[in-house]
């Protein structure tokens, strides 16, 4: 991994980088102005949530081309929308996207920024899914969509201008969840090298919260909270059983065979304990894994990309990242 966690006490204890720390108080104010996410139903906290994250979506890299396609999956057809970053002759790699929000809330709108980003700054065809929400559309469903997205994508390359032998998936927190379970489905179904890279942002990978992360990062004032993270897993499994199902909860899959991936783990986030974990894991199963730590960062902190470095940085290494393991892919591919 590439760097250790440092173990300092918790948010009012930590050093929060002061830009990140002004996002913090932005966001804050703007739910502050809304209608309390607790008091709302399902759509009403969806509206209020497009509404807080939309000044950070505005702005950032332009695409030579974005069209959104229809893709058919076992649970009706989904819209995922294509950034290309730049003309070209030859196809480009594709980074099939799953934008976080907790099964439950954000969208392709909230992560349009993200999605641009990667385009531009790894040279890659960003498609985010527009997967099903919960709690109306509970685990299977969401994933099951992704992983139909990535197969018809595969199978729609040329059409869209890209690499069928060039796919990686990636996602943030619940996003992230779904990529690496996507991984997971693919693998088990014998699509061993259909992916062919993990990109994964602080990822909610298991159902239960340590209490040492708990009670560091996992309190009201924090980004995400320990109890907001339990009404989402309570919104997106079905019951019980579900919690042992390691398509739902991959912090309990095998992780042998699967593709290389990078973790941006933020220091100061409830779930930071579960992408060391995963990355601990990853490693000893076999798989080849950056963990790449930001001091000072916490949960959704790359959406500060407008007024944060620490944020640029954290998108510039994981697609420095990308493109260098999906251009490795294209000399391999070749030979």
């Amino acid at each position: 991994m590439a760097h250790s966690i440092s173990t300092q006490a918790g948010i009012s204890g930590t050093a929060l980088d002061p830009d990140i720390e002004r996002f913090m108080a932005r966001i804050a104010q703007s739910y502050a102005s809304q209608r309390p996410i607790a008091d709302c139903t399902p759509a009403e906290a969806r509206a209020v949530a497009e509404f807080v994250r939309a000044p950070w979506t505005a702005g950032g890299p332009e695409m030579a081309r974005t069209f959104e396609v229809k893709v058919p999956t076992p649970h009706g057809e989904v819209r995922v929308r294509l950034h290309d970053p730049c003309p070209s002759t030859q196809p480009k790699p594709v980074l099939v996207y799953a934008h976080g929000g907790g099964w439950v809330m954000f969208s392709l709108d909230t992560h349009d920024r993200l999605m641009r980003e990667y385009a531009s700054r790894a040279g890659v065809i960003v498609a985010g899914v527009d997967y099903a929400l919960s709690p109306e559309a509970r685990f299977p469903v969401a994933l099951e969509q992704i992983a139909a997205a990535i197969v018809w994508i595969r199978a729609h390359a040329h059409e869209l201008g890209a690499d069928p032998d060039r796919i990686a998936a990636g996602g943030d927190s619940a996003g992230a969840n779904m990529a690496l379970a996507s991984a997971v489905m693919l693998r088990d179904r014998g699509e061993t090298g259909l992916l062919k890279a993990l990109h994964l942002h602080y990822g909610a990978f298991d159902n239960v919260i340590a209490p040492e992360w708990e009670s560091r990062f996992g309190g009201p004032d924090s980004m995400l909270t320990s109890a907001e993270m339990d009404r989402f897993w309570e919104n997106y499994l079905r019951g019980p059983a579900d919690a042992g199902n390691p398509l739902a909860v991959p912090a309990k899959a095998a992780l042998e065979g699967l593709p290389p991936a990078f973790l941006t783990i933020p220091e100061c986030d409830v779930l930071t304990g579960q992408s060391l974990e995963l990355a601990r894991r990853m490693e000893a199963s076999g798989v080849r894994v950056r963990a790449q730590i930001y001091k000072g960062a916490t949960h959704s902190f790359l959406e500060a990309v407008e007024i944060s470095p620490l944020a640029a940085k954290a998108l510039q290494d994981g697609a420095d990242w990308l493109k260098a393991e999906l251009t490795a892919g294209l000399a391999q591919s070749r030979q």
